[in-house]
């Protein structure tokens, strides 16, 4: 009986890690020994960074709705705390392109924060 190498199948595993390595430095992209640590280590840091991009977007609204905010004269904590006591639910995606592209939208939205920070602050 004929011994069985599975060859076909291996070939074509370590063509696809190989082809994924490519572009990496030096022998990382040519030996498939160090192209699979190389294409594991890759796809860590993707799932990683996949992850870590939101929070990173999140912060990036955050200063852009507090720059907006402090034109005004609000800092950022109390027109969130302003918008909560209005009950205006806008995310901080929405609000960061509204104080780039729409001003007239967010002074109304500004507005709504401001008078319910007041009343309040009244009660």
């Amino acid at each position: 009986m004929p011994r069985v190498t599975n060859g076909p199948s291996s070939r074509k595993r370590r063509k696809r890690v190989l082809l994924r390595a490519k572009g990496f430095r030096g022998f990382r992209s040519k030996l498939y020994r160090y192209a699979k640590d190389a294409v594991f280590k890759a796809q860590q840091h993707e799932y990683y960074d996949r992850k870590k991009k939101k929070g990173q977007f999140r912060r990036l609204w955050i200063q852009r709705i507090s720059a907006a905010v402090r034109d005004r004269g609000l800092t950022y904590s109390r027109f969130i705390e302003g918008l909560t006591a209005a009950g205006v639910e806008v995310d901080r995606k929405i609000l960061s392109d509204l104080a780039i592209h729409d001003t007239a939208a967010f002074d109304a939205i500004f507005e709504q924060a401001k008078t319910a920070l007041e009343s309040k602050a009244v009660a």
